[in-house]
């Protein structure tokens, strides 16, 4: 309902007063045709493609790593879950005051051990400030995922790796034969989670730069929220709404379509 709300919004002019004045398709055109959009659009799917280059392998092996310790499980799952419990607005605090150049925690380390890269201005540079921001929300999110990868590592079937074992499999055999293909559902699972959370990334890059500098990090949802709340035009942010939207079930529909995750087939398929 809401969507369909945003929909029938984007083809209005409304400035959250009054009454809205129907504008046929020109919020449609002022999209298609406005840079900072097309620059937002852009910014977005490199947040979306690095979270998942960066998030999938670490956290798929931290999952397996910590699946094959049961003494110290439940140790490493309540030390993983911590970021994921910190206020998000927290997160952000805490990273820009370690991240400021003049008297943040890692300038400090890097003039006590004179480690000269590491005095930069993580937030004020164009060239890392998006990378930094993709490393934080990596850090806070590879948690959750961690645990999928770990629950998913546990419900695969030992009988799989002692016929490995029987074939002589070598212990590179294991993951590409065998733990690979039986974590296909637990890949397109934190996949679907990780890309369309990606697309809806707002609050440390609202906090942290506010999509600086210049527009290095201004997602779409970020252009969203400073479209309807700080220019007043609720009918184009609404335009920005429903394309965020369309992305976000394309590619989940995509995700489960390509990965055969629609099926439901049992993980177990080839144990017997």
């Amino acid at each position: 309902v809401p969507l369909l709300g945003a929909v029938v919004l984007s083809f209005f002019r409304w400035n959250g007063l009054g009454s809205p004045h129907w504008a046929a398709g020109a919020n449609w055109v002022q999209f298609v045709h406005d840079p900072i959009a097309g620059q937002s659009l852009t910014v977005t799917a490199k947040v979306v493609a690095l979270s998942w280059v960066v998030q999938t392998p670490i956290s798929m092996a931290l999952g397996l790593f910590t699946a094959g310790r049961p003494r110290y499980r439940s140790v490493y799952a309540t030390l993983y879950v911590l970021p994921l419990l910190l206020s998000t607005a927290g997160i952000a605090l805490m990273w820009e005051a370690l991240l400021d150049p003049n008297f943040g925690g890692v300038a400090a380390l890097a003039r006590s051990v004179h480690l000269e890269f590491l005095r930069e201005n993580w937030l004020g540079n164009a060239n890392l400030a998006l990378y930094v921001i993709v490393a934080i929300i990596s850090w806070q999110f590879i948690p959750f995922h961690t645990l999928l990868y770990q629950m998913g590592r546990r419900q695969i079937p030992a009988v799989l790796y002692e016929a490995a074992t029987l074939d002589g499999a070598t212990g590179r055999q294991f993951f590409w034969r065998v733990t690979l293909p039986q974590l296909r559902y637990t890949i397109a699972t934190s996949s679907t989670l990780m890309v369309v959370g990606a697309l809806t990334y707002f609050d440390i890059i609202y906090i942290m730069t506010n999509g600086g500098p210049g527009y290095t990090t201004r997602v779409l949802s970020l252009d969203m929220y400073q479209a309807a709340f700080l220019q007043n035009q609720f009918g184009y942010a609404s335009v920005l709404a429903v394309v965020l939207g369309v992305v976000g079930v394309g590619i989940a529909l995509a995700l489960v379509r390509f990965t055969g995750f629609g099926s439901m087939r049992s993980q177990q398929e080839g144990a017997t």
